[in-house]
């Protein structure tokens, strides 16, 4: 096919990546834990980690798996914030030649249970601050192995206990509970995370047999029926993205010469595919990550960085939005940022401008999808202005707008955005049918975006071709939403739409027809409290006397969202 973005590539940006370069994701892996041994790979609360390290720790825990029988591809949760854990976990998992199932630590028991029992996850290493949630939901899953870590595990001797002793009986963020060590399948193994690592070091590590088409992660994003899905990505998905990323943000980084100096920040999540994605980079590069368990802490984000220079800041607009309200970051030095990176949802002009004026950096935009590890259209590195579109298919990937039969459509004309490229899923987890809906016959996979491509090859998203709601760059979507709160004590129905807001980008909105006249806000947003993740709940109640349905009683939510 016509592909009209290469011409537009900065000089020196390769036109496609090579990711059979790498047997599977531990391979590369290993290789940067040899090269770079002795150079930082993470800093957390000013506590450092090597490479060394990390590769240590990683075969232990790894050998530790292995050693309870599970069998090649099992799947293995982390349900882990941004600590040192989570690395050492994911490459323990990976180099085991196990599959990663990551799980946002903030879940409700309805959310995590789904997503357990969906993945058949047979092992979960957790924060011991979650493993209530987790008590609540255990006994319905397949797990037979529970690591629970606590956040000073890492952290050195004395200071590493003063903080988990800080965070258990001073803060009181560790609610009790108990794990029982018997289930459904029969004894269960609960260990503490340094435990593990104890009995691992005794232990060898064998090495992978995974390939490159076998699973590497289950990551798991919003389903259209109200229920997640897991979007399978193999070894060579995830090589692909991170070499599309190298490759891509190169002409950015080269002003700093020795690519290993890198300082990236990891605010963002890192069971989120975006924040994930550029940690292996990072590892890739042989460069650290300065680890930040709360970004939204903003003045405690603000000292972190203020104290090293820092060379990669990925953000989604919300944060970015967030440090430029703060009078001590417009203080920082700002020399050393080479690549500011917007992602997860859309950037807000205003604030490119101002990002720009107050710290020299342009805020680059892309666009990804979980099914796409992250990685699909990104503007240039070297751009100072703000394009207002998602930029150009990265190296190797093609992106075409077609209409619902499937068909390509011409430069200009609106439909919806499909992508095909090594980084793309090869489907959803034990869902077939959702998986065959996802593709084009011609083997592209629907997005659900609609957009505008013009002659150079830069899209521009105009609007949702799905009902999805995109809250501070995680995806919602209304049937889940509606399902969850249709089983409050006094709701007869309700509908959920998204409604634009200045920090999240959009904020959920939900109308709701009462079958007791007397429930009120409060008792919703109380529901919606237990029953859903912070960034599923929703900022505006409205209760109505009726719903817009169509004839045969579906709800209208684009009646609802029309006077908005």
């Amino acid at each position: 096919m016509n592909r009209p973005w290469l011409s537009h590539y900065p000089a020196g940006v390769a036109h496609d990546v090579q990711p059979e370069q790498y047997r599977s994701l531990a391979t590369l892996l290993e290789e940067s834990f040899r090269k770079n041994a002795r150079q930082p790979v993470a800093v957390c609360m000013e506590r450092w980690m090597s490479y060394g390290e990390l590769d240590q720790h990683s075969a232990a825990l790894g050998a530790w798996l292995q050693a309870k029988g599970l069998a090649p591809g099992a799947r293995v949760a982390i349900m882990l914030p941004n600590v040192p854990q989570f690395l050492v976990a994911m490459a323990a998992v990976v180099r085991a030649g196990y599959t990663v199932v990551n799980v946002n630590p903030l879940y409700t028991a309805r959310e995590l249970e789904h997503q357990l029992k969906d993945s058949g996850a047979e092992a979960i290493v957790i924060l011991e601050n979650f493993a209530h949630t987790l008590e609540e939901v255990i006994d319905v899953t397949q797990l037979r192995h529970v690591v629970v870590a606590s956040l000073g595990d890492l952290l050195g001797f004395w200071y590493g206990r003063w903080i988990s002793f800080a965070v258990r009986h001073l803060a009181k963020l560790v609610p009790a509970y108990k794990l029982p060590v018997t289930g459904v399948l029969g004894p269960r193994t609960i260990s503490s995370f340094r435990q593990a690592l104890a009995e691992g070091t005794g232990q060898t590590l064998r090495p992978s047999l995974a390939h490159a088409d076998d699973i590497a992660f289950l990551q798991y994003t919003g389903g259209t029926t109200g229920l997640s899905k897991g979007a399978v990505l193999t070894h060579r998905n995830i090589i692909a993205a991170v070499l599309q990323a190298e490759a891509w943000f190169q002409p950015a980084l080269a002003r700093v010469g020795d690519i290993r100096v890198v300082n990236a920040i990891a605010a963002l999540p890192l069971y989120h595919i975006f924040a994930l994605t550029l940690s292996l980079l990072t590892m890739r590069w042989g460069a650290h990550m300065t680890l930040i368990p709360n970004p939204r802490d903003v003045p405690k984000l603000v000292e972190t960085l203020k104290r090293r220079p820092f060379h990669l800041l990925p953000a989604v607009n919300t944060l970015f939005n967030a440090l430029l309200q703060n009078p001590q970051f417009r203080q920082l030095d700002f020399s050393s940022l080479a690549l500011s990176q917007a992602g997860g949802m859309a950037a807000s002009e205003s604030t490119a401008k101002q990002w720009l004026k107050v710290t020299g950096c342009p805020m680059i935009e892309g666009w990804g999808m979980s099914e796409t590890c992250a990685i699909g259209t990104n503007n240039p590195v070297i751009n100072r202005d703000f394009t207002g579109t998602i930029g150009l298919p990265l190296p190797g990937i093609a992106i075409a707008i077609k209409d619902d039969e499937g068909n390509s459509l011409p430069l200009g004309t609106p439909g919806e955005i499909c992508i095909q490229g090594p980084n793309v899923m090869t489907g959803y987890y034990n869902q077939p049918e959702e998986t065959t809906q996802a593709f084009t016959a011609d083997g592209y996979m629907r997005t659900g975006d609609v957009g505008i491509m013009d002659e150079r090859g830069y899209t521009r998203i105009v609007d949702r071709k799905k009902d999805m709601i995109l809250v501070s760059g995680f995806n919602v979507f209304p049937n889940e939403l509606e399902n969850v709160i249709a089983m409050c004590p006094g709701v007869l129905e309700c509908a959920a739409i998204g409604v634009e807001d200045a920090k999240q980008g959009e904020a959920i909105k939900v109308f709701v027809v009462r079958s007791d006249p007397i429930l009120r806000e409060e008792d919703v947003a109380r529901y919606c409290h237990d029953n859903l993740t912070g960034y599923k709940r929703p900022k505006y109640i409205e209760f109505r006397d009726e719903l817009p349905k169509t004839n045969v009683g579906k709800i209208l939510r684009r009646a609802l969202r029309a006077p908005v």
